[in-house]
């Protein structure tokens, strides 16, 4: 997860929008880890569970890190003001498929999945879905 973070670091933009879904343990706030680390941020990432957002602004491109989880509908991520910075920023939001997609007129989902109780294994599942024409773009060039 963090390799991959870090190889969609090199084609992110002020302003882009990063959708990560998939259940507890899948890899969200590693694959987050690994876009800061790509980015050139220092600090130490950590899951934004219970503060709801983190502002790293040391790396190539400002990365505001959000962990929806706890919201219960897109009103309440509008309160977080997350478009304040978002035309400056990497905005990467953990669980936040249908509460933030209006901040970017195109965004990434990054949809993880990961072994249940009863199979065995670490392997993860990734499906990158691009809304967009940017991201269209970027996912064939990324891809290659």
């Amino acid at each position: 997860m963090r390799a991959l973070g870090a190889r969609l670091a090199d084609v992110l933009r002020p302003g882009d929008l990063i959708v990560l879904s998939g259940p507890l343990g899948a890899g969200k706030t590693v694959l987050a880890q690994g876009i800061a680390a790509g980015l050139g941020v220092r600090e130490t990432v950590t899951s934004p569970t219970y503060v709801l957002s983190r502002i790293y602004a040391d790396g190539r491109i400002p990365l505001v890190h959000v962990d929806a989880y706890r919201l219960g509908a897109a009103a309440e991520a509008d309160d977080l003001d997350l478009d304040a910075d978002a035309d400056r920023s990497v905005t990467v939001v953990e669980w936040g498929a249908g509460l933030v997609e209006g901040l970017a007129q195109d965004h990434l989902e990054v949809v993880l999945t990961r072994p249940t109780a009863d199979e065995s294994g670490e392997v993860r599942t990734v499906r990158l879905l691009a809304s967009g024409p940017s991201w269209t773009a970027r996912l064939r060039g990324l891809s290659s």
